[in-house]
């Protein structure tokens, strides 16, 4: 039965460190943690696995005891405009829903879609209708849809995000600390109004500006890293901070991980600013 990561698991997106699901675990490991976000292993998205390759990953996590925060879909992303075939949509997450199953996770990220060239009007409903739809069909199978802050319609705007959660009866929101460098717009200035419904976090750091960010490890860009977590610490925000830090994988450059240094370092940095905002609680 799908469950909840205990409040504030540390957990990262696997292939951010390597490829193979050894590889994954093993950075996971390096860390001391126990929770993991799964988005592709050698190169294959989740959804895409055989049924032979994904029970050999569903084998390894379970024999290296650790848990499932999140699976990571296309569904909506920067690669899969609102005119695509919804049916590819439906596909995935059916299967993903499987698997979730079968990894004792709920959630599974999604985007919501580019334009594919519809005028804003027409982009708008499409991007509502499917997302209400799919949301529906998530509940059904058992798997809750969760929102990134990312590609699409309402990827960088609070109203807009609000407008999906009223049209798609039980969708949430993960929020990404590190977006609104790349897509243009101050993630801490973004959060508050959303905070009510964030149910998983994405942590990553950057320098520059749209579409030309540049990853720092967290704490060292302008994303305002600190700024955020402190918002959803002091919200009451107990979900899992998976850690993406974009250093040595970047799906949308076809980059992939071959050394997980940078993804550890990157770790050990988030663990630093938890400790360094836990000790500015006042007694």
């Amino acid at each position: 039965m799908p469950v909840d990561p205990p409040p504030r698991a540390l957990a990262g997106i696997g292939d951010e460190a390597a490829t193979s699901v050894a590889g994954q675990i093993a950075a996971i490991q390096r860390l001391g943690w126990r929770h993991v976000e799964l988005r592709s292993v050698d190169g294959t998205a989740l959804a895409d696995l055989t049924d032979a390759a994904f029970a050999r990953v569903r084998t390894a996590l379970r024999d290296a005891g650790l848990d499932v925060v999140c699976a990571a879909s296309r569904i909506g992303n920067w690669a899969r405009p609102v005119t695509a075939p919804f049916a590819d949509d439906l596909h995935e997450l059916d299967v993903l829903a499987d698997r979730c199953g079968a990894l004792g996770t709920r959630y599974v990220r999604i985007m919501s879609y580019p334009d594919g060239g519809l005028a804003p009007d027409d982009w708008r409903d499409r991007v509502l209708d499917r997302t209400a739809r799919l949301a529906e069909r998530a509940a059904r199978r058992g798997v809750v849809l969760l929102h990134e802050n990312c590609a699409g319609w309402a990827g960088a705007d609070a109203d807009r995000m609000r407008q999906l959660l009223d049209a798609a009866d039980g969708l949430g929101l993960l929020f990404d600390t590190g977006n609104g460098v790349d897509h243009g717009y101050d993630a801490a200035e973004l959060l508050p109004p959303l905070l009510p419904h964030v149910a998983h976090v994405h942590v990553k750091d950057a320098v520059g500006g749209p579409g030309q960010a540049r990853y720092v490890l967290p704490g060292d860009g302008s994303a305002r890293v600190a700024d955020c977590l402190r918002l959803l610490l002091d919200s009451g925000y107990t979900g899992a901070l998976s850690l993406e830090p974009h250093l040595a994988t970047r799906p949308h450059d076809g980059v992939r991980a071959e050394d997980a240094e940078p993804f550890v370092r990157a770790g050990r940095r988030l663990e630093a600013l938890l400790h360094e905002l836990a000790g500015s609680v006042p007694a």
